[in-house]
């Protein structure tokens, strides 16, 4: 019997996982299969790119894991049950069986449980999201007000490249705190001049309590929109917390530092929906900064443990945070390990240049999941000897 690896999610974490065991795990004793329920590989730090009206490359699953021994299935994770190790698909009879379930579903838009979200906003936190808003957006009249609620990464970078897009619109942003707040005095100055340049209005201090058709409503006031787009923060999916997995109160599965589960040592949790502290003890927050490198981790901790080498363990730290302001500027900000501002900052079309190769690199990654390492594709150990390096 091979040994079952199921990997749920295909993001920038399940996917890179996926093709590191390929690479790390005898095909003769391995059986990987990965689901997602979308056929392609979506960029998900480019998505605000497709929703103002660029094209993005296509990238379908099973042609980026041609010929690695990875199963792909297309379909929705409906359930997980860790004590009985299976999983349950949309529109599919029977369960998924998994001796190993690396758990990499990602996450969400969160509405915080403001009223009209759902109804009314639209976001950018998934490729089908970012479509219907790219749909929308040309429905707009000249002049029409596009308010982009959330200040940090995500809704800076949608509010800039919406007013890049459209300059006949009136583009603004609106944060509970301030828009871009946390980097460092040189990042900010280049933010605001950013912001003048397309003539976007910011609005801070502006705690968002109600979306409606027509706008919003703050504690100080309407704000009036023709269209809303929320990118307020994310949340995972409530599949773990339904299961007895050990979970944060936030959802997220709570793993050690190989990313294994601290209650159930047959499941990993890798990117957004994995809770565990990097350098300095800070939790990890989700983005694609940390999703890759728990990808590593995780793959490299559980293939060790299959082939009775020693596990490796070290904290996962940062380096930068990118920002894209539209298609010819941006920022990039040096970051200590513990993710702290530093001065040391980029900014205008080397930045972008910067920026844009990272965002290649990422999507690069999943076709070169050991970044061109040599391929070490070991066979398992002995049941007796994978106890003795997992206890």
């Amino acid at each position: 019997m091979k040994h079952r690896i199921v990997v749920l999610g295909a993001g920038y974490a399940g996917a890179n996982a996926a093709g590191r065991l390929a690479k790390r795990l005898h095909r003769d004793d391995i059986e990987i299969t990965l689901v997602n329920a979308d056929p392609e590989f979506v960029e998900r730090v480019r998505l605000h790119q497709l929703a103002s009206g660029q094209d993005l490359p296509v990238r379908p699953l099973r042609d980026v894991f041609a010929g690695t021994g990875v199963q792909v299935r297309t379909a929705a994770v409906t359930a997980v049950d860790v004590d009985r190790k299976t999983v349950d698909l949309a529109g599919e009879n029977g369960a998924l069986e998994y001796d190993t379930l690396v758990y990499a579903l990602g996450s969400t838009v969160a509405d915080y449980g403001v009223p009209g979200v759902a109804e009314y906003a639209h976001n950018v936190a998934g490729k089908q999201a970012a479509l219907r808003l790219r749909a929308r957006l040309p429905e707009l009249a000249s002049g029409a007000t596009v308010l982009v609620v959330g200040g940090r990464l995500t809704g800076i970078e949608a509010v800039t490249e919406i007013a890049e897009a459209r300059p006949d619109l009136e583009v603004a942003i609106a944060a509970r705190g301030g828009v871009g707040d946390w980097l460092d005095e040189k990042a900010q100055r280049h933010l605001r001049r950013v912001f003048d340049r397309l003539g976007i209005t910011v609005y801070e201090q502006a705690d968002v309590t109600c979306v409606e058709a027509d706008g919003v409503i703050t504690a100080a006031g309407p704000i009036p929109a023709q269209l809303t787009v929320w990118t307020a923060g994310f949340t995972v999916h409530p599949i773990a917390a339904a299961t007895t997995l050990t979970v944060s109160g936030t959802g997220r599965i709570v793993v050690d530092g190989t990313l294994r589960s601290v209650s159930h040592p047959d499941v990993y949790a890798i990117g957004d929906a994995a809770h565990t502290s990097g350098i300095g003890g800070k939790t990890l927050r989700m983005g694609c900064a940390t999703a890759t490198p728990m990808a590593w981790q995780g793959a490299d901790a559980l293939a060790a443990r299959l082939t009775g080498r020693k596990v490796p363990e070290a904290p996962i730290g940062y380096a930068a945070q990118c920002i894209s302001l539209g298609r010819r500027d941006a920022i990039f900000q040096k970051v200590t390990p513990e993710d702290q501002p530093t001065s040391k900052v980029l900014t205008g079309r080397i930045a972008a240049r910067v920026k844009e190769l990272i965002c290649a690199s990422a999507a690069w990654s999943i076709y070169h999941p050991t970044f061109l390492l040599p391929s070490r594709r070991r066979r398992l150990a002995p049941v007796e000897t994978q106890a003795h390096v997992t206890a």
